[in-house]
């Protein structure tokens, strides 16, 4: 199975794992419009090599605390709750399956060379790419 992880934002953090060969294909930063194209795209060379697709998305609006956040951090966080409803909409939409993941059910925030050490992956990330690697990694 190809599982993808999702970390929802103005910057979309994108990985791809592959559970058979249990490797990373694919981390970056995207927008949502080019997420939702690569998403078709993997889903599209799964049908054709008879592979399924998973999504696991970060769910902002699973965050039960905000600790001092200000009122920029605040609207920030009603976008990101927005884009997931973008998100799961669209998934089933597109008849792709996909599952919650809740920000406190995966680390976070996770500096590249101990994400490097950990994964094996050796080129550059960002954190958002990270962060939505770190929801597959494993799987």
């Amino acid at each position: 199975m190809i599982h993808i992880g999702i970390d929802t934002g103005t910057h979309t953090g994108f990985a791809v794992w592959d559970s058979e060969k249990r490797k990373f294909l694919e981390i970056g930063t995207l927008t949502i419009t080019q997420a939702m194209e690569r998403v078709l795209i993997y889903r599209n060379i799964g049908l054709t090599i008879g592979r399924e697709i998973k999504l696991h998305i970060e769910d902002a609006r699973l965050r039960k605390w905000y600790g001092n956040a200000g009122r920029e951090k605040l609207q920030g966080v009603g976008s990101v709750k927005r884009d997931c409803a973008i998100w799961f909409d669209w998934c089933k939409e597109n008849h792709i399956e996909y599952r919650k993941v809740a920000p406190k059910d995966k680390p976070t925030k996770m500096k590249a060379e101990p994400f490097n050490r950990l994964t094996g992956w050796c080129k550059t990330t960002s954190e958002h790419g990270r962060d939505a690697a770190m929801m597959v990694f494993g799987l």
